[in-house]
């Protein structure tokens, strides 16, 4: 497709980096996801360029610059605004193999552009003469919320097994129909998504509950099959749950991610810290998401009792007591639930905080006596402390006022 004139709002640091290459006579262009976004209105930081000048070249022009992937041609430049740009040579893919790329340097733009997924994504933008230059369509397709790969979508897919995931994340958050030789492609291609590892499924998850559209996003991981392919005890949701997950889903922000991933593991009780480790969530997630996931399934307080709604925070704990409300509100409105429903999840909800901004003892922490008490008293360290502590908490959780040393003191006595 010819260039056509258009002014799209770059950082001005992409634009000197341009400056300083093409004075020196080195094509560049701006690509990837940052002119996409751009072109439907958003703005971005992360603004990559495509360069005719070798990585070598490039780190001689300019200071500090950083080795981000030479293997790949990737130079990260520090810009006057104190950002990093990606400035990566022309490529093109001599070798794949579904999850690698053996490539080498290109002559020109387009053929940079052809080895790229979709054509949405192919996209090029000339900082300094304002132009777009976009052979595949890409811009059309965008106006036509479509999702076409370039080129072959079989053979797309069969180089990249990760552009399955991609595919579906960007149809989701943008809202695009796939075009049927590209859905076909891609749900054949689906079995691929196998051979990938934990880090960039992942990573690629964590990316569709961290956009817009993340309910649509997922919904076609169910329909392509790609939901049974890496996630298949997510899969075993009945129709209603699932629908009920993504509804709640959409009720919840976008950040922090781990209400979203809670939400959509919890189902799976105590297998979901299996599939998060193989998933390579690190240690914190794993126990973030768990522990978020049962708090979860303790039913919450009758709003006009008390002691049950310390009971609730003690199993809950504190930490988690918020998140957990939020939980609960956002699954009422993905199960759409009555009007009184409502209103009762909402004097649950304020109890709970009642009790948490009355500060009354909830946890083990908030007890008037320790273990150095207990040794005072003479006693061992052992399992005989965490059974008094215990009942000591349990205690005062019926009765708050019981909270002072001396009374628990003489409750320890009792059972010693």
């Amino acid at each position: 497709m010819e260039e056509r004139k258009s002014a799209l709002d770059v950082p001005a640091a992409v634009v000197e980096i341009t400056r300083r290459l093409e004075e020196r006579g080195y094509a560049t262009w701006a690509v990837g996801g940052a002119v996409r976004d751009a072109l439907l209105g958003s703005s971005r930081t992360d603004w990559d360029l495509a360069t005719a000048a070798t990585p070598e070249t490039v780190r001689k022009l300019f200071r500090p610059s950083y080795p981000i992937g030479l293997r790949f041609g990737t130079v990260g430049v520090r810009g006057r605004d104190g950002l990093v740009y990606e400035v990566t040579t022309f490529r093109r893919d001599i070798e794949t193999d579904g999850r690698h790329a053996v490539v080498e340097y290109a002559d020109t733009l387009d053929e940079d552009l052809a080895r790229r997924d979709f054509t949405i994504n192919a996209i090029a933008y000339h900082p300094l003469r304002h132009e777009i230059h976009d052979p595949f369509d890409g811009r059309s397709d965008l106006q036509r919320r479509l999702l076409r790969c370039v080129g072959d979508p079989a053979r797309r897919f069969a180089e990249d097994y990760l552009r399955v995931l991609r595919g579906l994340r960007f149809a989701g958050r943008y809202g695009l129909e796939v075009e049927t030789a590209t859905w076909t492609a891609l749900t054949t291609a689906v079995p691929g998504t196998s051979r990938l590892s934990g880090e960039r499924v992942r990573e690629e998850l964590i990316k569709v509950l961290e956009a817009p559209g993340a309910p649509a996003a997922l919904e076609l991981y169910r329909r392509s099959g790609l939901l049974a392919e890496l996630f298949p005890e997510l899969d075993r949701l009945d129709n209603e749950e699932w629908g009920r997950r993504l509804r709640a889903i959409a009720d919840l922000p976008r950040d922090p991610v781990r209400l979203r991933l809670a939400l959509l593991f919890e189902p799976l009780g105590e297998t979901a810290e299996e599939t998060l480790s193989r998933l390579r969530f690190s240690n914190a997630e794993v126990r973030d998401v768990t522990e978020l996931g049962a708090a979860l399934r303790e039913p919450l307080p009758p709003p006009d009792d008390v002691k049950a709604g310390r009971r609730w925070l003690r199993a809950v704990t504190p930490e988690w007591a918020e998140d957990a409300l939020r939980l609960q509100a956002a699954l009422a409105e993905g199960w759409d639930a009555e009007e009184d429903e409502r209103r009762r999840l909402e004097a649950q909800a304020a109890r709970v905080r009642e009790i948490l901004e009355r500060g009354d003892p909830v946890t083990l922490s908030d007890l008037a006596i320790d273990g150095n008490d207990l040794k005072e008293l003479g006693l061992e360290p052992g399992p005989d402390f965490g059974r008094i502590l215990d009942a000591c908490l349990d205690a005062v959780i019926e009765d708050p006022s019981l909270n002072r040393r001396p009374a628990l003191l003489e409750l320890a006595r009792e059972m010693t």
